[in-house]
């Protein structure tokens, strides 16, 4: 038999998680007639509130749980090490969650983390809707994401640190302006949509202040099982552009591989660049052009700013001073001129 979930309820009374949620904790910013239809939709499902209403939080634990893809365990080491260092000098434990794809999966995780009592959550990218935040922040778990820049939200208890993919993607396109290159692409990684998201927000903005339109966003389906796959297939029937944008190593190597196999020489036919560094960027030849971000700082700056926030420090007031950005730079090795 399907367990009921408060995503099962939502979608019956066609509300919010949050506004269930409210409902739940016997809050009096819902509507009366609201109230009546979450309430009648938990009835006709059967669903047990009490699992998560009893697992509210009624003293510290001195846990934080940080969320993250099962999927980007390898990309995030440096930035676990700054969460965990900072953890262990404010004497925090940590939990775990991973996420997969599947609501089911997600609504888990929503669950666990409300009744293991946990006094506040790190977030990765992509990993909760505001939908999903809402419902922790009606349980009052204070929360940071790590990584890119949160969208605009009305959240209160939601911290972020961040780079900004978007100026970041933004100049370097300016720049290739600049040597007089407009032929760019920018090849998906489904795996960090957020942060794809601000990359082509980037690129789109220089080149509609140039006058020009970004055409050339390549995205591929779940039928190929490697970026590799699917780029020696499109280089058969497509030209590399002059300069190419890549998020991961392994997509960077797939399209080095892919590019050279076809007959195009790196980086004179086309350049690349790898926004996440590491060390196998090295160890191609060329050698993969990249960015240095301060990765394990993101995550040393989302604890520290977390355990600000779990004891209410004047320094984090206003809403502002929750969103910390950090700086970038550009490594040119040998797939750029």
């Amino acid at each position: 038999m399907k367990r009921i979930t408060i995503y099962d309820v939502a979608k019956e009374a066609d509300v919010s998680l949050a506004t269930v949620s409210r409902v739940i904790n016997d809050s009096n910013v819902v509507r009366e007639d609201t109230k009546q239809r979450v309430q009648e939709a938990i009835e006709k499902l059967g669903y047990k509130p009490n699992a998560i209403a009893q697992g509210l939080a009624l003293s510290k634990t001195t846990t934080v749980s940080i969320v993250m893809s099962e999927k980007l365990f390898a990309y995030n080491g440096k930035i676990l090490n700054g969460l965990m260092d900072v953890a262990k000098i404010y004497n925090y434990n940590i939990m775990f969650h991973t996420t997969s794809k599947g609501i089911s999966k997600m609504q888990d995780v929503i669950e666990s983390i409300i009744k293991s009592h946990v006094d506040g959550v790190i977030l990765f990218n992509d990993n909760f809707s505001e939908d999903e935040m809402e419902v922790l922040q009606e349980y009052q778990i204070p929360m940071v994401v790590v990584g890119s820049q949160l969208a605009e939200t009305g959240i209160d208890n939601v911290g972020n640190v961040y780079v900004n993919f978007e100026q970041m993607a933004y100049d370097m396109v300016n720049q290739l302006f600049d040597k007089g290159i407009t032929d760019i692409s920018l090849v998906e990684d489904k795996l960090n949509l957020s942060m794809m998201a601000q990359l082509r927000s980037g690129i789109e903005k220089a080149f509609t202040k140039k006058g020009l339109e970004f055409k050339k966003y390549i995205s591929y389906d779940d039928t190929y099982k490697s970026s590799y796959n699917f780029l020696t297939d499109y280089f058969k029937s497509h030209k590399p552009s002059q300069f190419v944008f890549t998020f991961r190593d392994s997509q960077a190597i797939a399209l080095l591989n892919a590019c050279q196999e076809a007959g195009y020489k790196i980086p004179d036919d086309c350049q690349m660049v790898c926004i996440l560094n590491n060390k196998y960027l090295s160890m191609t030849r060329p050698n993969i052009s990249t960015f240095n971000i301060p990765e394990y700082d993101m995550g040393a700056v989302s604890m520290r700013l977390l355990t600000k926030m779990l004891v209410d420090d004047d320094s984090i007031k206003n809403k502002d001073s929750k969103q910390i950005e950090l700086g970038y730079s550009f490594i040119p090795k040998g797939t750029t001129n």
